[in-house]
């Protein structure tokens, strides 16, 4: 693996750090008025999900991990577990269903999604960007409320709610932003 300096760590690097991988999530540079400067890192543990506030030096040396991307499409769901075959090989794979946290809804029969491997522990996971879903249940359209700006709730066919258009009824299938869980666009 390769070692970069403390001054080097940027948002979203992978580091090994305490026998254990870390995240890098914020990273500040800190110039106090005596002593050296240093980067004082805030880092999310991708196993556990604790996080860590550690300061590196310009001189301190850490390893920077680079995580294996494969496209994986899912298969089914058994036992709280994620069933994903690998698009390339066809070799099977168990994933818990935690692995997607809060977007786990979005997963739909038959979709690609990537994976990111270290050796063969799978670490993250990552939907589409945008994913279409249908609109269960929303209220009617008030007559004379385009004018402004204005959104109305509605719960989507995985259960999911999300803030729509008034001109979107029930029934319609919109495209859903993964990221940010917020309306795009009609589909």
């Amino acid at each position: 693996m390769p070692k970069i300096n403390g001054n080097e760590i940027r948002p979203g690097n992978i580091l090994e750090h305490n026998d254990s991988l870390w995240v890098a999530v914020k990273v500040g540079h800190v110039k106090p008025g005596k002593g050296g400067a240093f980067a004082q890192v805030e880092m999310k543990n991708l196993r556990n999900g604790s996080k860590l506030n550690e300061r590196f030096r310009a001189a301190d040396k850490v390893e920077r991990v680079r995580l294996e991307q494969k496209d994986q499409q899912f298969l089914y769901e058994s036992d709280g577990n994620l069933v994903f075959m690998d698009t390339e090989t066809y070799e099977q794979i168990e994933l818990p269903a935690d692995i997607l946290g809060e977007r786990r809804p979005f997963l739909q029969d038959g979709m690609t999604i990537t994976v990111e491997f270290h050796d063969s522990e799978a670490l993250s996971a990552t939907l589409p960007q945008k994913v279409t879903c249908t609109v269960e249940e929303t209220e009617p359209a008030v007559k004379g409320q385009t004018a402004a700006n204005s959104f109305k709730p509605a719960v989507l066919d995985n259960g999911v709610r999300v803030m729509i258009p008034p001109f979107v009824g029930e029934g319609e299938a919109i495209v859903v932003n993964t990221e940010t869980m917020e309306y795009s666009e009609r589909a």
